[in-house]
């Protein structure tokens, strides 16, 4: 049994993700043009260095995109605005999500907040969250009592087994 941390905001953030959610469906019968927001999709992963987090906002130009870190919280905001001269066509269907978004991912405090890292490449924003150098994990040297001690020209005597040979 995986002992977990408890965090006292977790139940909080999962009560605002529900109540997202049905807004969210609200919306869906309205006219997808004058939907007002949208989630993008995140992967989240990490190594031994960093957190990555792999946010998918096609569209979206990146003076339109705010990101923030305050109190161990990265926040995510953007917009993907409708073409002025696409509201011109007779469209058949819009299945696309188009309004402001917002995205609010809690850091661990293993998390060095001062060098966060951004790139955004084909669609895909990239944020890399470097961990602090104490939560990286170290490697420890074992020594073995009289072997290591022992010089190059002394002949370290092996105890005998018996009945081996």
């Amino acid at each position: 049994m995986a002992i977990t941390r408890w965090d006292p905001f977790r139940e909080v953030v999962a009560l605002q993700n529900r109540v997202n959610s049905l807004f969210r469906d609200l919306n869906e019968g309205d006219d997808p043009v004058t939907a007002a927001s949208f989630v993008p999709a995140v992967d989240i992963y990490e190594d031994t260095k960093k957190i990555v987090l792999k946010l998918e906002v096609p569209g979206i130009e990146e003076k339109d995109l705010d990101i923030r870190v305050e109190n161990h919280t990265l926040t995510v905001k953007g917009e993907r605005k409708f073409e002025a001269e696409e509201k011109e066509q007779n469209f058949h269907r819009i299945e696309r999500r188009y309004g402001n978004f917002f995205r609010a991912f809690t850091l661990p405090t293993t998390v060095d907040t001062e060098s966060v890292q951004a790139s955004y490449n084909a669609g895909v924003l990239k944020l890399e969250l470097a961990k602090k150098p104490e939560a990286q994990p170290k490697q420890v040297k074992i020594n073995v009592g009289s072997a290591s001690k022992a010089g190059a020209g002394t002949k370290v005597e092996e105890p005998e087994l018996a009945g081996v040979r």
